[in-house]
C-alpha cells in the first residue's frame, strides 16, 4: 500500500458515524491522501487529528450553496446515512438518497474522479422494503452521475460500538458477534473492515467503471490491507 498521499485529495461525507470515524482513522493511518476534508453539518472534535484534517460545515438542505466544499477532490467517500426510527420515513429518504445524490453531483462537477459509496446488503430499487429500496435507488443515482470510477460497498450488519444508544441493535450485534466466529463473512462485518476496504479499493488499480463489493468481498479486501501497528 502506498504511504504518503502526495497531492491527492479526498472528502468524507458521514464522518460522524461509526463507519465514517473508522474510515478517517484508516485514511490517517495509511497516509493515502495529502489532503482530507470532512464535509458535514457541524464540526467534529478530532483530538490529535485536528491539524491533519480540514472540515467544511454545510447545510444539507441548501447543499447547492456549498459547491466549493466539493471542489478539487480526487476521491469522495460517502458513509452518510440515518435511520427511519431517528428521522422518520421522509427524513430517511432525504438523507440516504437525496443528500447523497446531490453531493455526488456536486463532487463530479468539482472534479472528483472516484466516488466510493457505502450502501447495504440487499439494496434493490424494486424492493418492497423502504430501506433496501432507498439504498438501491441511491446506488442507481450515483452511478448515473458518471464518475470515472464508482465503487459501491454492500456490507451486511455492521459490528461496532455505537456512541448513540440503540438497544435492539446492540442485542442483534451480540448475537451476530457469536455467529461471526463460526461464519465470519456471512451475516456481519466490522466497521473497521469496511473502512479498510474503502481505502483499499481506491489505492488498487480500477477494474471497470462501476464495481460492487458484496459482504464477502469487503471482508477479503479489508483483510488484504496491512493493519497499522501489527
Amino acid at each position: 500500500m502506498a504511504a504518503g498521499g502526495g497531492g491527492r485529495s479526498c472528502f468524507v461525507l458521514g464522518g460522524s458515524g461509526e463507519t465514517g470515524r473508522a474510515l478517517l482513522r484508516e485514511l490517517l493511518a495509511q497516509r493515502a491522501f495529502g489532503r482530507i476534508t470532512l464535509i458535514g453539518r457541524r464540526r467534529l472534535s478530532l483530538g490529535e487529528a485536528e491539524a491533519a484534517v480540514e472540515q467544511a460545515v454545510v447545510d444539507f438542505e441548501r447543499l447547492g450553496e456549498h459547491a466549493a466544499a466539493f471542489q478539487g477532490h480526487d476521491v469522495g467517500f460517502c458513509c452518510l446515512g440515518t435511520t427511519r426510527a431517528k428521522a422518520g420515513a421522509d427524513g430517511f429518504v432525504r438523507v440516504d438518497r437525496d443528500y447523497v445524490a446531490q453531493a455526488a453531483e456536486l463532487a463530479r462537477a468539482g472534479g472528483c474522479k472516484h466516488f466510493v459509496l457505502q450502501s447495504s446488503r440487499g439494496a434493490n430499487a424494486q424492493s418492497h422494503f423502504l430501506y433496501l429500496r432507498v439504498k438501491g435507488e441511491v446506488e442507481n443515482l450515483v452511478q448515473a452521475v458518471g464518475f470515472d470510477r464508482c465503487t459501491i460497498l454492500r456490507p451486511a450488519v455492521l459490528l461496532c460500538k455505537r456512541q448513540e444508544s440503540r438497544p435492539m441493535e446492540w442485542i442483534v450485534q451480540q448475537f451476530l458477534g457469536v455467529v461471526a466466529r463460526l461464519f465470519p463473512t456471512a451475516y456481519s462485518v466490522p466497521v473497521e473492515t469496511v473502512a479498510r476496504a474503502m481505502v483499499a479499493c481506491v489505492l488498487q488499480p480500477g477494474e471497470g467503471k462501476v464495481k460492487v463489493l458484496e459482504n464477502r468481498a469487503i471482508h477479503e479486501l479489508g483483510k488484504a490491507v496491512p493493519q497499522q501497528g501489527t
